[in-house]
């Protein structure tokens, strides 16, 4: 009998991998940008709003799970109703939503500690794109992407143990950050409380939210490493339980720092959210918890979506469409132990390349989640023709829609560059070469 993965996921397993492939460290290192585009109140609305349109593609992805346990996710379920190229290249495009995080989070790393230490920035081994790599921020990216693809190797279980002590630190020193806030702000930090217009400010937040909401949709993608006990139906709960408190979290961080500091002070400086506790609080050790805080985003975030792209080379090996190698299983520890390591040396060779040549793949990343989302919502709206389920497919294709066309066109603020449309095309064409002719099912 063939190897399968080892089932032992249970419901806060599966909120814990999917709020932590969520929750990294956008709401430290990217502050300034979110209330550059709303101010506070437009931006924890577009966070709030997108999280709550939202939800009924949260909930076709969980009448999916139930129909159709497949680690392949939308690749699986555009496969029943589309040609096997259609099917293909979705999956591919939620690879690199999953994958590209990666890389990412092993370069961040590197910036989070040189900000504790300076020291840091020393050893320039070369440039990409005019930004230096340095050798201590590299061997950091090195290390934890060894460690991470260790803990993956040895065991789901081990996998989301981590990925839940991370996500409890995460929540705890946020409760600490917002009530410190509560306590020593003022309401006159938060005016003007939009940006611009209240339509425009909650836009062009809400153009940004697929990226830092993927992670929702990462639940399927462990479906077949379910508990034998876990009931279907709490697939769903996993599901909008990290959509809630995801939304919550961007939201309630966002007016806890334009609560405790002048937010038009923030702007255009790095790690505004240090800086606004460390000036609301006139102390520095605020900073110190932020850091250590946003360390156990970075791990969570990175673990979640290094097991979510693991599982997807994996599926895609086992449906015959990239590589069979891909699909070999542990056969002790039960993990796709071929694709894990596949993985890590993807990421270690993106993370050569800095964060430079990162950035238009990420706004990719963006995209690749809102197609992905669009392709699962059609697929569903397809094969189950009830009125009643018809009618929210039917929002979570136009919620999808909108925002995938958010990055496609011109018509709205942040479209993509020609660097973007570059790197969509680079991925594409590498699908392409990698692509395999599927084998008929047995």
């Amino acid at each position: 009998m063939p190897a399968t993965l080892a089932r032992k996921l249970r419901l806060h397993d599966y909120f814990a991998l999917a709020f932590g492939t969520m929750i990294g460290t956008g709401w430290l290192v990217l502050m300034d940008d979110w209330l550059g585009r709303g101010g506070p109140l437009g931006a924890a609305l577009g966070f709030a709003i997108g999280g709550v349109i939202l939800l009924p593609v949260g909930y076709v992805y969980g009448q999916w799970v139930k129909r159709l346990p497949d680690a392949a996710g939308e690749a699986a379920y555009t496969a029943q109703v589309f040609p096997p190229i259609v099917s293909y290249f979705t999956g591919w495009m939620m690879l690199l939503a999953y994958f590209i995080v990666c890389p990412w989070e092993a370069v961040a790393i590197g910036k989070i500690a040189a900000y504790i230490f300076p020291s840091l920035d020393m050893f320039v081994l070369y440039r990409v794109g005019g930004e230096p790599v340095f050798l201590p921020r590299l061997i950091l990216g090195i290390a934890l992407t060894l460690l991470l693809a260790t803990i993956n190797y040895r065991g789901v279980r081990l996998s989301a143990n981590f990925q839940k002590a991370m996500s409890s630190a995460v929540l705890l020193i946020f409760a600490a950050l917002v009530g410190i806030s509560a306590f020593r702000g003022a309401p006159a930090n938060l005016h003007p409380v939009f940006h611009a217009t209240p339509f425009l400010s909650i836009l062009l937040t809400l153009q940004i939210v697929p990226y830092f909401m993927t992670g929702f949709e990462s639940v399927p993608k462990y479906a077949e490493e379910s508990n034998p006990d876990f009931r279907p139906k709490n697939y769903m709960q996993a599901i909008a339980l990290a959509l809630t408190v995801g939304a919550f979290f961007y939201a309630i961080c966002i007016l806890a720092v334009g609560y405790i500091a002048p937010w038009q002070s923030l702007l255009g400086k790095r790690f505004a959210t240090a800086i606004a506790f460390e000036h609301g609080l006139g102390k520095h050790w605020p900073v110190q918890l932020i850091l250590v805080m946003s360390l156990f985003g970075l791990f969570q975030c990175f673990n979640g979506n290094f097991a979510a792209a693991t599982r997807l080379l994996f599926a895609y090996a086992r449906r015959g469409t990239v590589a069979p190698a891909f699909a070999a299983i542990h056969a002790k520890f039960l993990t796709p132990s071929v694709a894990v390591i596949a993985i890590t040396v993807a990421t270690l060779i993106a993370l050569l390349l800095g964060d430079a040549i990162l950035v238009p793949v990420t706004e990719v990343g963006s995209m690749a989640s809102a197609l992905g989302w669009l392709a699962a919502c059609t697929s569903f709206w397809l094969v189950d023709p009830r009125p009643r389920m018809r009618a929210i497919t039917t929002l979570g294709v136009l919620v999808s829609l909108l925002l995938l066309l958010m990055k496609l066109l011109p018509a709205f603020p942040g479209h993509f560059s020609l660097a973007e449309w570059i790197a969509l095309a680079t991925w594409l064409l590498l699908g392409a070469l990698l692509r395999r002719r599927p084998q008929p099912s047995t």
